[in-house]
């Protein structure tokens, strides 16, 4: 897939236009996110933003890139001085403990790690000097310990989000402070209270204010002038707004060449905020939802569009997921049987079908032309890939019935390609494992003699598909609020209700369990069950509050690398 390339086209919030996409630098993308403020668990705008930019810097990687990319951790700020008040702990160790629990959540989500993840708490040498800059350069003063920003020193503050300073009126957004020269000013610097975390400065004790530490640590690892600066859409004003103010105010050179912003995850079409009580954290969805689930979901809009969450949206992208996996899966289980028949076909290996070749050429390049498009993930989700899993669906069949063996050999080198050609495309969405697909990709290398290929099917590792399909089965009993041992049981019934004539009792237990989101599927002379989006909206709407994850004072150190390779499978930092 490599080799079709396309010109690159993104959104610059700074422009409001698409853009051709040109690094400062030839073959390399800098590129800093905002990351989280560590104080709770993530909440599905955190999730939103993380996916989105994981797509990005996959298919930036994907292009040919040599990507750097850093997303911080605020874990010194007023809302974790505020919760570690309220729970007892001190607040550095708190917010250590969330920022151990969010990388937990990206594993779960499959989230690639950045080049850099960078803290406030140890980049507060950088902060002061960038305000010793800013101070020396006439543009922030000190009062009582406190260094406040001097907006009106920024000819074109509100460049990013439109905002007038004629229109910003005290007290909306912070507390009226009158030794402010100008009610927009806002800190830099904040004198150390009792009983908060604080460092040494050239104005005293104290933190740094929450804007600052990202414009210092953009500045550490990127310089003044890089090409991505990316975050949730609330983010625009002030945060974004005052980093460009800051960054100026240190080297008037300085320049982000595209601002990048993901849309808000909403709740009945409202924004999710902890104030309305309406948010739900990563950690209540998967605990109902696989985490590939989940990633659907969140990429099933466009990331510039605001994404309304519902259950129904859930149980559709869970029902999305299964498919794929189960489709896939049975294409090995397919050509594994295959393989054990054996062939002794080693020479002359007809090429694909020509309906094979459109369908992988249809594929690559949808793929390539709508995720250069401003990375248009719903079209590449529901557009040809369906259409390659279909192909896949249909050349099974026809691959159980009598067939001359050059036909057969044909099919089967057809439905090798295709797959490979899927696992590309789920890999670069995050579907699947770097590592297990590595091992699948290696495995199912296209081959001239069919018998090599059909030989190294045998050692496919289970994780890649098998693994997901029961993690996601046994996602489905625990909202249907059933073990296995039940619908087994269940299904017996069903068999003897058929075998005595029974069908109204037949029918109502296949009805009742489709209600649940429990499919019975009769295949041949036995019964299997698979998940399925309820038949009852009724029946999913007790996830709607899902349970509440009871938080630990300790989390359990996990080994990132060990987690991705077991393939366990709001907007803004706040």
């Amino acid at each position: 897939m490599a080799e079709e390339k396309s010109e690159l086209r993104i959104y610059n919030s700074m422009t409001n236009e698409k853009e051709i996409f040109k690094p400062k630098q030839p073959g390399k993308v800098s590129m800093y996110v905002c990351g989280v403020t560590a104080y709770d668990y993530s909440h599905l705008g955190h999730a939103r933003a993380a996916v989105s930019f994981d797509i990005f810097f996959r298919y930036l990687k994907h292009l040919g890139y040599e990507v750097t990319y850093v997303r911080n951790f605020t874990d010194v700020d007023d809302k974790i001085i505020k919760r570690a008040n309220e729970t007892g702990e001190d607040p550095l160790n708190l917010s250590n403990r969330f920022c151990d629990e969010y990388d937990l959540d990206m594993t779960y989500l499959q989230c690639e790690s950045p080049s850099r993840v960078p803290r406030v708490s140890t980049h507060i040498g950088e902060i002061k000097d960038m305000i010793t800059q800013i101070i020396n350069n006439g543009h922030a003063y000190e009062v009582d310990g406190d260094v406040f920003y001097a907006v009106e020193k920024f000819p074109n503050y509100g460049m990013l989000s439109g905002q007038r300073l004629e229109h910003n009126r005290a007290g909306e957004r912070v507390a009226v402070d009158s030794r402010k020269r100008h009610p927009a000013d806002f800190a830099l610097w904040k004198a150390a209270k009792p009983g908060e975390p604080s460092w040494d400065s050239p104005w005293g004790p104290g933190r740094p204010g929450w804007h600052i530490e990202c414009s210092a640590m953009s500045a550490c690892y990127l310089t003044h002038k890089f090409d991505i600066h990316g975050g949730g859409i609330d983010l625009i004003f002030p945060h974004h707004e005052n980093e460009i103010a800051q960054s100026w105010a240190v080297d008037n050179e300085s320049n982000v060449s595209y601002w990048l912003h993901n849309g808000h995850v909403t709740n009945n079409n409202e924004k999710m905020s902890k104030s309305l009580g309406n948010f739900f954290t990563i950690r209540q969805i998967i605990e109902r939802y696989h985490p590939l689930a989940l990633r659907h979901f969140l990429i099933s809009a466009h990331y510039r569009s605001p994404l309304n969450y519902s259950v129904a949206q859930l149980e559709s992208s869970s029902d999305a997921v299964y498919y794929i996996f189960q489709t896939l899966q049975d294409c090995k289980d397919t050509l594994s049987s295959l393989q054990q028949e054996g062939t002794d076909e080693k020479k002359n290996v007809p090429q694909a079908e020509e309906a094979a070749k459109e369908c992988i050429k249809k594929l690559r390049i949808e793929f390539q032309t709508k995720m250069s498009d401003d990375f248009q993930t719903p079209v590449i989700i529901t557009g040809s890939l369906q259409e390659a899993l279909k192909y896949i669906n249909t050349s099974l069949k026809k691959l159980k019935k009598k067939m001359q063996k050059r036909a057969q050999l044909q099919l089967i080198q057809s439905l090798i390609q295709v797959e490979k050609e899927i696992g590309e495309v789920l890999d670069l969405l995050g579907f699947l494992s770097s590592k297990s697909y590595a091992k699948i990709q290696s495995q199912i290398e296209i081959e001239k003699d069919i018998a090599k290929v059909l030989g190294s099917l045998g050692s496919i590792p289970t994780n890649s598909y098998a693994e997901v399909l029961q993690e996601l089965k046994d996602k489905a009993l625990k909202r249907a609020d059933l073990a296995e041992d039940e619908v087994l049981s269940l299904i017996e019934e069903r068999t003897q209700a058929r075998l005595n004539k029974d069908f109204p009792k037949s029918d109502k237990i296949r009805t009742d369990l489709t209600a649940k989101g429990i499919a019975l599927m009769d295949v041949g002379n036995e019964t299997i069950w698979r998940p399925c989006i309820p038949s009852e909206p009724l029946a999913a709407e007790v996830t709607q509050k899902a349970p509440i994850v009871e938080e630990k004072q300790s989390t359990p150190t996990v080994d990132k690398k060990v987690e991705q390779e077991r393939n366990v499978p709001q907007t803004a930092s706040t």
